[in-house]
């Protein structure tokens, strides 16, 4: 994929993974490295001038309508409730948008449902300026979810909340997982979140970018912050650390 034309930037080249349905895979890598074009890929806002990307057996030509996204700033439309803003999807997403009207309770009921499960049960009919950033996120976390995708893509959800509170995000994105058949791409920075949430984890390279090494995570799931504090943990985050630092400097 490359950005301007004949002579732009070459963002990534000879990027080859492969996620299974289901897994929970995060993609780390230096700034720059094509992380957020590897997102744009997958989900058809981008489509490569060389090579394919298949999303559930089928190849990408237009933007995918089973994936749901979350980034690090939620957008929150302000002039419209948690809820309404949650059901905002189901007015875009062609299977829901026929059916939205005539069955506004049951997915009312499902949006309150998500809330209660993030932690925002009675939050409904707030505004987004009533609810701090971290409930913001966690709502945006719900309106990903209102239409049931079948993947979901993370671009930095959590990067900018204090610590506390992206720990207690953590949670809820793995109970959240747990609890259903999605697939979840995360792109982060942070090399404790990406071992805590992942199955899978692809290094990628600097620009223009490629994935230099894929890892598996060993930990058993259900997986509780403590494991954070054993060496094995701490391990792979370094060793993750040390290849992120190679790749910077090769490039």
């Amino acid at each position: 994929m490359r950005y301007g034309g004949a002579g732009g930037t070459l963002a990534v080249s000879g990027l080859d993974m492969k996620v299974e349905r289901g897994a929970f895979a995060a993609v780390v890598g230096p700034s720059g490295c094509g992380k957020s074009t590897l997102m744009k890929l997958v989900t058809g806002l981008h489509i490569p001038q060389a090579g394919n990307v298949s999303v559930a057996g089928r190849q990408v030509t237009e933007p995918v309508s089973i994936v749901g996204m979350a980034f690090q700033n939620p957008t929150m439309l302000p002039w419209r409730t948690t809820l309404d803003n949650i059901l905002l999807p189901l007015e875009i997403v062609e299977k829901h948008r026929h059916r939205l009207r005539k069955h506004k309770k049951d997915y009312v009921a499902k949006a309150e449902a998500l809330l209660e499960t993030v932690g925002l049960k009675g939050f409904g009919d707030k505004y987004p300026w009533q609810l701090s950033g971290g409930m913001q996120q966690r709502a945006n976390l719900c309106r990903a979810l209102i239409h049931e995708p079948e993947l979901l893509m993370l671009d930095e959800p959590f990067g900018a909340l204090d610590a506390f509170t992206r720990e207690e995000l953590w949670c809820v994105i793995r109970d959240l997982h747990a609890a259903s058949d999605v697939t979840i791409i995360l792109v982060t920075h942070d090399l404790r979140e990406a071992v805590f949430l992942a199955d899978q984890i692809f290094v990628m390279s600097a620009r223009p970018g490629r994935i230099l090494a894929e890892h598996h995570v060993p930990f058993a799931r259900p997986r509780e912050l403590s494991v954070m504090y054993e060496p094995a943990f701490n391990e792979m985050v370094q060793g993750l650390r040390s290849e992120i630092a190679e790749a910077r400097v090769a490039a």
